[in-house]
């Protein structure tokens, strides 16, 4: 196994840092996606990769694709290095960086497994946000016919690349917020288990947050339309999936 960290970024120049010296304090190589930031975050990045060479690259998007375009890029980035898994954890530093060995040691143990976090939230969690993901929840147990997925909206995850980086080549994926769900199924319906790895998750009062609630909202909700209609006609297999494949 050859493991390395994604991170996309976008204007997060701040809290980046802290997430990089986390990863590397974990002898984690680390894939910067600059997602079209602003100059100074750019400049964090670059002293970054220019400190650590052999172990931090940038990959440089020239304007903004969003969460789901910088993470595809990245994906594709770390399996042409070479890399066989790749851990996803986002730039602002909501993700507790104590669990990175947590996430590692599952990957190890089970590497053909994608390894989720299932957040485990303190009272910084804006409500809305909160009581807006347990729609996706339901929706996402209807479009796989399972209970296996128990949140498909953390961003903290370690990817098996090559099947993961064929479904981004063989399938149309969103390119935004709404990436980190759809992946999650569409690898589901082809067969990869989930391991659900509870992490603790903190909303920093001062952090940046690059969801737009109208616009991203519609996004996953067309979202959830698509994948219902390629549940129905995948709906047979999933089913003797469920009772006939042995459980994880």
């Amino acid at each position: 196994m050859r493991l390395c960290a994604v991170i996309p970024v976008y204007n997060h120049g701040d809290a980046v840092g802290e997430v990089i010296a986390a990863l590397r304090g974990n002898a984690l190589p680390c894939v910067l996606v600059d997602d079209g930031s602003e100059a100074g975050c750019a400049a964090v990045l670059d002293h970054w990769a220019e400190r650590e060479p052999d172990a931090i690259c940038v990959v440089r998007l020239p304007r903004n694709q969003g969460k789901g375009g910088a993470m595809m890029a990245g994906l594709r980035a770390a399996l042409q290095a070479g890399y066989s898994h790749a851990l996803q954890i986002d730039a602002d530093g909501q993700h507790n960086a104590g669990d990175i060995p947590a996430f590692v040691a599952q990957a190890r143990l089970q590497p053909e497994r994608l390894i989720c976090g299932c957040p485990v939230y303190d009272d910084s969690v804006p409500k809305g946000r909160l009581y807006g993901r347990y729609l996706t929840h339901v929706w996402v147990w209807i479009n796989t016919l399972s209970l296996e997925i128990r949140d498909s909206m953390c961003g903290f995850r370690v990817y098996p690349l090559a099947p993961t980086v064929a479904l981004l080549d063989s399938a149309r994926i969103g390119r935004r917020m709404d990436f980190d769900i759809e992946i999650l199924v569409r690898l589901h319906w082809r067969s990869m288990r989930i391991v659900n790895l509870p992490t603790r998750v903190h909303y920093p009062a001062d952090g940046v947050s690059h969801f737009r609630v109208c616009a991203d909202n519609v996004l996953i909700s067309r979202m959830h339309a698509r994948l219902f209609f390629g549940m129905a006609l995948r709906a047979p297999l999933l089913l003797w999936r469920r009772l006939f494949r042995r459980p994880a």
